[in-house]
């Protein structure tokens, strides 16, 4: 019987020891963020708000505004500026011919800091201007705590500044668009040019994973590790970012654990068509919005939503023309808010310029 309990115990520790083991590690970032992509709601976070180094983690901005320019099929002929890039590169060179698109592609994947002076010299005239857009693009999307002196993230001779949730707005802006969401979830990447071929291999690790949808990876010695990524977990769209964290892809993987244990996809807005009870302004039209919306809440904060629907007295409207917005609230806090458009009925067709007049008065 003893030989048997100490076979078993033997065989019970051999699969214990086969079960990997989850390391906690949110203690080494200097400062992390786990934000929901949908309504830029905060879940957890260290630190939020401190100006820090994020070296390559930059170059997000400058794809963003690479694929804003419209000009991602333009073949740039690579100049001399590039010659005073150092560090990471894709190793392009002097008189090569390149499309914008595959230098972003060798900024996101390869971190090529040749790739960012070369990007911000075509579309700018240099890369001192290329750097005024991005600190336009930055107030523009509301990163209060964001410096930014090159297009690469190097400290040449300052480096960039931002804070995890900065970078987290712009990461949530720039994962909107399918062409930056396609490039930073490739895996591997094929270019020819005019002068040889290249097999570029994405350095985001978190990409083994699944569920992660993108990112981009940072490092310089006075930054310490940098790191964003994006995942689709359980109908949660989610983002975090870390700043000086020596231990950055288990950091990510726990708070995307942390998401899946304490969080859940609610459908709370769908695309049906409704009627807004107690409208008396267009009399019975009928109403929709274009999106199923899901946000992650905790069992708990499900009997805190509050919808709120918001109409305006347009004189003059169409079918399908925007008339209001359907606000959700969580308590007292706005966490999101989603248009509303308008199907006239055949009674309001008929309504004379006067009606409209006065019912926009009195309604």
């Amino acid at each position: 019987m003893k030989k048997i309990l100490r076979l078993l115990s033997i065989l019970i520790v051999s699969i214990f020891l086969l079960i990997p083991t989850y390391k906690a590690s949110t203690s080494s970032a200097a400062s992390y963020i786990l934000m929901d992509a949908t309504t830029g709601r905060v879940l957890l976070s260290k630190d939020k708000d401190s100006q820090r180094l994020i070296a390559s983690i930059t170059k997000i901005m400058t794809a963003v505004l690479a694929i804003e320019s419209s000009k991602l099929d333009d073949v740039i002929t690579i100049d001399e500026t590039i010659l005073k890039a150092y560090g990471s590169g894709i190793y392009i060179e002097v008189g090569e011919k390149i499309t914008l698109k595959d230098l972003v592609y060798g900024l996101m994947l390869r971190s090529g800091n040749d790739a960012a002076i070369a990007i911000s010299t075509y579309l700018a005239g240099s890369e001192e201007e290329f750097v005024a857009l991005m600190n336009q693009k930055a107030k523009d999307l509301g990163m209060k705590n964001t410096v930014f002196y090159n297009s690469s993230g190097l400290p040449t001779p300052e480096g960039n500044y931002s804070s995890v949730y900065d970078m987290a707005l712009l990461t949530r802006y720039a994962m909107k668009s399918d062409i930056y969401r396609t490039i930073v979830s490739t895996k591997e990447y094929k270019v020819t040019t005019n002068y040889k071929t290249y097999l570029w291999k994405n350095k985001n690790k978190l990409l083994n994973y699944d569920y992660i949808t993108g990112g981009k990876t940072g490092y310089t010695e006075e930054s310490g590790r940098t790191l964003v990524s994006t995942a689709s977990i359980d109908g949660m769209n989610l983002i975090v970012v870390t700043i000086r964290d020596s231990d950055d892809w288990n950091t990510h993987l726990e708070l995307y654990n942390y998401a899946k244990e304490n969080y859940f996809s609610y459908k709370i807005l769908n695309k049906n068509k409704f009627k807004v009870f107690g409208d008396t302004y267009y009399k019975g039209s009928t109403f929709y919005i274009k999106n199923d919306v899901y946000i992650p809440l905790k069992k708990s904060e499900t009997k805190s939503l509050i919808s709120h629907i918001v109409l305006a007295k347009k004189k003059k409207y169409n079918t399908d023309d925007k008339v209001g917005v359907n606000e959700i609230y969580l308590g007292d806090e706005l966490l999101y808010s989603e248009d509303i458009y308008i199907i006239k009925n055949s009674a309001d067709n008929k309504k004379s310029i006067f009606q409209r007049i006065k019912e926009w008065f009195n309604g």
